[in-house]
């Protein structure tokens, strides 16, 4: 199983991490079955090709590629292998807004019913060093127990899932217009929650919304 759609899906869409991300810290995976194509490590998000695109399994051993994978493939192994919607795609940035969030350690509440694409809130896993096998039970902790599709890593980031690559792409600009939202509110006053009925309500208005 070489995963060549997979890894031409992260060879086309890893440029959006430029929009989202300084440098080249964000990195993006997509799965199939029980491995995943990644991003490279440390490699420019336009400087690599179909071959170089690295796929691991999800025991963290790389099976193909030409470059080595990113060094957050714990995170994006234990979030396959752990959260319950069983994602196909995985993102993580270093987006400004988001990572204001993070520094400050403040989950994201429910201040727009945009909120709902990704749960009724943005939560904050708990910081550890970059890579390792304790941030990723961190992030997993934090999407499971808020029921959410995305969170925030204290003095870190942002991370994103959902069953394909468009759609954590997608929300993950969502997550950041809100981000920004939020903190230019409370800049000026206190930001007024949406109720639960409200986003119970949202939650439905998605189910049917689009073509």
């Amino acid at each position: 199983m070489t995963l060549e759609a997979e890894r031409n899906a992260v060879v086309e869409h890893a440029p959006e991490l430029a929009r989202l991300t300084p440098g080249r810290t964000g990195n993006l995976s997509v799965r199939r079955g029980d491995r995943f194509a990644v991003t490279p490590t440390g490699v420019a998000y336009d400087a690599f090709d179909c071959d170089d695109v690295p796929v691991v399994d999800l025991d963290g051993e790389r099976v193909a590629g030409a470059m080595k994978p990113s060094s957050e493939v714990p995170m994006h192994r234990h979030i396959y292998r752990g959260h319950a919607d069983e994602p196909g795609a995985i993102v993580h940035t270093h987006s400004p807004m988001s990572t204001a969030m993070a520094v400050l350690r403040e989950p994201l509440p429910p201040i727009h019913y945009m909120i709902v694409a990704v749960g009724k809130r943005v939560p904050v896993a708990e910081y550890a060093p970059y890579g390792t096998e304790e941030l990723a039970a961190n992030v997993v902790a934090a999407l499971e127990g808020a029921e959410s599709t995305a969170c925030f890593i204290e003095n870190h980031g942002l991370v994103v899932v959902a069953d394909d690559i468009e759609t954590a792409l997608e929300n993950t600009h969502h997550v950041e217009s809100l981000a920004e939202l939020y903190l230019r509110a409370r800049s000026i006053g206190e930001p007024v929650e949406l109720l639960e009925a409200e986003l119970d309500t949202a939650i439905e208005q998605f189910e049917g919304y689009g073509q």
